[in-house]
């Protein structure tokens, strides 16, 4: 026997189709502040994944005149704390860091004029040294360690840190200009 499913109305598919933007817009800058928290990537997954559904399920609740990506951080905030209560190998940070965090998390919203801390942080990326972006791709992006990312470049791990070093000098001076 088929369950009779109710036809969306026109504000239900325009709330989704909304949500769905904000959701593209904002998903990057949210697992960078879960990971900042956690420490832990597949944690932060996890806890942003988690802060979206309880996001959809509280829309209505969410007043119009904040930040999104402020009332999410609070969710994502909420879920790590409630992470953290049932995992005790997670460390918790103090009121200060995670104040700290906030507050750079609101400048990173005032970016999306510029398309986003992403996007200018890509162009930065573009800017630097081949060797150098190279080594930041595989090391930040592919996600591999010193050695592994030194090996796929056929570099010695020191020579790895070295550009690794260079290259976040380059891309802050980036960032800050």
């Amino acid at each position: 026997m088929q369950a009779f499913k109710k036809p969306m109305t026109q504000k239900e598919k325009i709330d989704r189709k909304s949500f769905s933007i904000l959701v593209k817009e904002h998903h990057r800058s949210l697992i960078a502040y879960a990971t900042a928290l956690t420490k832990e990537s597949h944690t932060s997954r996890d806890i942003v994944q988690d802060a979206f559904v309880v996001a959809w399920n509280n829309l209505d609740t969410f007043d119009v005149t904040r930040n999104f990506g402020s009332w999410m951080r609070g969710i994502v905030r909420n879920k790590w704390r409630e992470s953290l209560r049932k995992n005790s190998r997670q460390i918790a940070l103090d009121e200060e860091t995670l104040e700290c965090l906030e507050a750079d998390a609101r400048e990173w919203d005032v970016l999306p004029d510029q398309g986003g801390v992403f996007a200018k942080l890509e162009g930065c990326l573009k800017k630097l040294p081949d060797r150098l972006s190279e080594a930041v791709k595989a090391f930040y992006y592919e996600g591999h360690s010193g050695d592994e990312a030194a090996a796929a470049l056929d570099l010695q791990s020191a020579t790895l840190r070295k550009r690794l070093e260079r290259a976040r000098s380059g891309l802050r001076e980036c960032l800050q200009s």
